[in-house]
């Protein structure tokens, strides 16, 4: 972040958050090194040598500065919005009420030797399983750590909306998301048994050869916006990409932490300079309060939502067979 972002997110933690000078340490120098912690996954020792410190001192203006941004959840989280019926975003304009995309990201955690079974991902590695949702600009609304890597997705995904504060999906939007979940109601996962990765439609590759080929493929496009979102905030915060020092119930709450310092972040910068990182790569694809509404509770396959994908991807088969 830039230091005009540096000294909002100070002020906000002054003001909103309950952070306050301590007798040596101002506000700004314990951000700074909570920030230090996150984005470098340096050691205490080495945030005490960085900024003359001890490592008790760190400690204890880490703990605080995290306390501080987790009291502001409800206001760094964003409530998404629907895509309109008149959009004429091309990646967006076929999803009317897509909320955004939905995935769960894997994050390296240290657990006791007795844990780690429960924590072993199908890949071998000791991770809790982050069940995330974020809108069309990136910028996440809900995010639920600490679910073993052993879990499923769609187990998770269950237990977010069953709670008390959990997962809100109204009803008649919807979130994008992969074939780990089921098409049910809130949620429109794609066709199985037909190519869907980016890959599979690069510019060497054959053109959508049917209606389920082609929601597929604008399918992947639209929902890969969580995929960005992980990939920057995983360059963003080194804390994410490597076993943490912490126990395993502090690093969920750095997790926490980390998605909303990048909500912050990209709220009040217009430039992300990561984003733009992730673009010049070439790894993009190839093309609060609770809510009041009546929302959904139940994951469960539904033919009422079989056949509004089945209707999604004639609509858009008929409008590309028109078109060429």
């Amino acid at each position: 972040m830039d230091r005009n972002t540096f000294g909002r997110l100070c002020q906000v933690l002054r003001q909103l958050g309950g952070l306050s000078d301590g007798r040596h340490v101002r506000v700004e120098e314990q951000v700074a090194m909570f920030v230090s912690v996150l984005a470098h996954h340096k050691k205490n020792r080495v945030i005490g040598f960085d900024f003359w410190r001890s490592g008790q001192t760190i400690s204890r203006y880490v703990q605080k500065v995290l306390t501080a941004l987790l009291r502001l959840h409800t206001l760094l989280l964003v409530k998404p919005e629907a895509v309109s019926e008149n959009s004429t975003d091309p990646r967006w304009k076929w999803f009317e009420g897509c909320l955004g995309a939905l995935d769960g990201t894997y994050i390296s955690v240290m657990v006791p030797n007795a844990d780690k079974p429960r924590y072993r991902t199908r890949k071998g590695l000791i991770s809790t399983n982050t069940l995330v949702a974020c809108d069309r600009n990136l910028k996440f609304s809900y995010v639920l750590p600490g679910w073993e890597g052993s879990a499923a997705d769609s187990r998770i995904l269950r237990d977010a909306i069953n709670r008390l504060h959990g997962l809100k999906v109204p009803k008649g939007n919807y979130n994008l998301c992969d074939n780990g979940y089921a098409n049910s109601e809130g949620f429109l996962a794609p066709y199985k048994g037909v190519r869907y990765h980016l890959k599979e439609w690069g510019p060497t590759s054959a053109r959508p050869q049917n209606a389920e080929e082609l929601f597929n493929m604008r399918h992947t496009k639209a929902r890969n916006c969580i995929e960005r979102a992980f990939w920057i905030m995983k360059m963003r915060w080194g804390i994410l990409r490597s076993n943490t020092f912490y126990p395993v119930k502090i690093q969920n709450r750095l997790i926490m932490a980390c998605f909303l310092l990048n909500n912050f972040i990209r709220s009040e910068m217009v430039n992300d300079p990561i984003e733009e990182m992730f673009d010049n790569l070439a790894v993009n694809d190839v093309e609060a309060d609770e809510l009041h509404e009546q929302c959904i509770d139940t994951v469960e396959v539904s033919n009422e939502w079989n056949a509004k994908r089945d209707a999604i991807a004639q609509a858009m088969w008929q409008s590309f067979y028109l078109g060429a």
